[in-house]
């Protein structure tokens, strides 16, 4: 690290703030060339996907120190940061504090403040109050989040609404592309359910939902992505036991005479959802702990997953606050779900608005906090 550039510091606590941070890292680095970059997170995990996901976009990674005045000044004295960037409601009152007195300005982004963190974080106002007038900005993903923070303590000037990092992703195909991957795919107006990401048993639920619904809605057809390649060839096996035609991707194969495409080509999923009538979100009928579901939402497409997210719990909250995603509790209750979103059109085209409605009223963030480094 060149120490006679400018540092910018980000500190993300672990691998769901780390996810949220990499698409400002990456739009930092386009937007600052001759500054370094550093990322700190506090556990393993989160230095595991820094490592994997940001290692060839910022010049260093390392631990947060232990919030102790001796360890906080020999970490500002290596890092040498010039402005700070701390994901989430990270509160460290001694490291906020040295680097105020250094003149380093200190930012929180992508807040929050749930109403059930609130509670407590109000009960002590009196401790988080001066504390809170030591950031040079306070950043909110939504508007109650604002409400609430400076409820406890926040100083009014500093704190502002500004989106949700995790929601600023952008659609990588235009709407001609569109209607070019359609065609190809010959769905000829047929419903395309995009089964993603699945893991072990759940191909199985997947394949018996489809089975069922297909003697309901003859025009749906069923994407299935499993997660890892060496599970194809079995995958493969359970498709050919429903008696649905089907068709591989590696192949070429189309919807035009069958029922079933198994996607087992790599870096297409994206793309999919495009076409996609909503997407079930694998890894959440097994202990995996789910995947992104925004990446079908991007596109306006409500998602139905299993439980077992807590690798996006904070994402599946604020989702399912509408109806843009539902957690099914059961296989059955799975089946009802995507069955109402097929037979209720009413129901369906809201649940569509109401995922774009999310993306709207969050996109920007990435660009705020850009302009915000611009400006200090």
């Amino acid at each position: 690290m060149n120490q006679d550039k400018n540092t910018i510091f980000f500190h993300a606590v672990s691998v769901g703030e780390v996810n949220a941070v990499e698409t400002l890292i990456k739009k930092t680095r386009e937007s600052f060339p001759d500054s370094n970059i550093v990322l700190s997170t506090t556990t393993k995990t989160g230095q595991e996907i820094a490592h994997k996901k940001l290692g060839n976009t910022v010049d260093t990674i390392t631990y947060f120190p232990f919030d102790f005045f001796f360890s906080v000044n020999s970490f500002l004295n290596s890092i040498k940061p010039d402005k700070i960037i701390i994901a989430e409601t990270e509160i460290w009152p001694d490291f906020v504090y040295l680097a105020k007195r250094r003149n380093i300005p200190v930012y929180i982004v992508n807040g929050r403040l749930s109403p059930r963190s609130y509670k407590g974080y109000k009960r002590f106002a009196f401790f988080f109050k001066p504390v809170f007038s030591q950031y040079k900005g306070i950043f909110m993903q939504t508007h109650g989040d604002v409400e609430r923070i400076l409820n406890v303590g926040a100083p009014n000037d500093i704190t502002k609404f500004m989106g949700n990092l995790k929601f600023d992703i952008k659609p990588t195909m235009n709407s001609e592309q569109i209607t070019e991957l359609a065609q190809n795919l010959k769905l000829n107006g047929a419903r395309m359910i995009a089964a993603a990401s699945t893991h072990k048993g759940e191909d199985e639920i997947i394949l018996d939902a489809f089975k069922q619904l297909k003697k309901e809605f003859c025009d749906i057809k069923l994407l299935l992505a499993p997660r890892h390649p060496e599970r194809y060839e079995k995958v493969e096996q359970h498709i050919a036991q429903t008696g649905f035609a089907y068709g591989k991707r590696s192949n070429n194969d189309t919807f035009e005479n069958n029922d079933i495409i198994m996607l087992d080509t790599m870096g297409e999923l994206m793309k999919m959802f495009s076409v996609c009538h909503f997407a079930y979100i694998g890894g959440s009928f097994s202990s995996t702990g789910g995947h992104n579901p925004l990446e079908a939402n991007i596109w306006g497409k409500p998602v139905v997953s299993g439980e077992c997210v807590f690798n996006f719990k904070d994402i599946y909250e604020f989702l399912t606050r509408s109806d843009a995603a539902k957690l099914s509790a059961t296989p059955e209750e799975l089946t009802n779900d995507m069955r109402r979103l097929l037979a209720d059109n009413d129901f369906y085209n809201k649940a569509c608005a109401d995922t774009s409605k999310i993306f709207e009223e969050n996109s920007g963030a990435v660009d705020f906090v850009i302009n915000v480094l611009n400006e200090a």
